[in-house]
């Protein structure tokens, strides 16, 4: 039987994850938007629209781990932070080629592996449903991002090399805040460290994983994503200097 503190910590996790699916929700509705307005193929923009029903069960999933481990509690959910907010000097073709890039070309990439992480060593039956659920769906949400981009090329591949140094410097700067910075020691103590007595073995049943964690996946998916899929579309160097920082 869980402890009270190990089901409050699980229940607070995946609230979060319920503010991230319907924040990812919003932000792909917008960008769906951008795609019609600038005429983008219909089997972009429909698989765009996927991806926002697909963030809502997602969302509706994590909501069922809150509530199987019996804590009471709402996520807070901004709303002034939902959507993608227009930038009056962009041009259609700049927002969704930052946005594509940050938020589907490296988001939803490093996502996929670590879900996949979360999954390998979760056995409470309502967490591994949505895992399972997440997993395959985010395999389809990074695709997008790369199908994406090679539309982008394919409109104007010349703008999109100009661009593309300062967009990945920006990008790769937000991801690693948002994992920490990539190769960190592997710390199986929870946050606060002074809680050694912390179970993480429970935890991992409900599908958390150390913080550290985060940053020594994104360090695997530099080597096994994005370099090769930004070096297959003749961008290796740029990439390369763009993480280095």
């Amino acid at each position: 039987m869980a402890g009270p503190q190990l089901l409050e910590t699980v229940a607070g996790e995946w609230l979060r994850r319920v503010q991230a699916e319907y924040g990812s929700a919003a932000r792909t509705h917008s960008y769906v938007g951008w795609l019609i307005q600038i005429a983008a193929p219909p089997e972009l923009i429909r698989a765009g629209m996927r991806i926002v029903d697909d963030e809502l069960e997602h969302a509706s999933l994590a909501h069922a781990v809150v509530v199987a481990t019996g804590v009471s509690a709402r996520p807070a959910i901004d709303q002034a932070t939902l959507g993608l907010p227009r930038r009056s000097e962009a041009s259609l073709f700049d927002e969704l080629l930052v946005h594509g890039i940050d938020i589907f070309c490296l988001g939803e990439t490093v996502a996929v592996p670590l879900f996949v992480e979360m999954r390998s060593r979760c056995t409470q039956p309502v967490a591994k449903a949505a895992l399972d659920r997440i997993v395959r769906d985010e395999v389809r949400h990074r695709d997008f991002g790369w199908e994406i981009l090679d539309w982008l090329l394919s409109v104007d591949r010349a703008r999109v090399e100009a661009e593309l140094p300062g967009i990945l410097r920006a990008a790769f700067a937000r991801v690693r805040a948002n994992y920490g910075e990539a190769g960190a020691a592997v710390d199986e103590r929870p946050t606060p460290a002074a809680e050694l007595d912390f179970d993480w073995e429970g935890a991992r049943a409900w599908g958390l994983i150390p913080l550290p964690r985060y940053a020594e996946i994104l360090a695997r998916c530099w080597e096994r994503d994005y370099r090769p899929r930004f070096g297959k579309r003749g961008f290796e160097a740029v990439a390369e200097a763009a993480w280095a920082g």
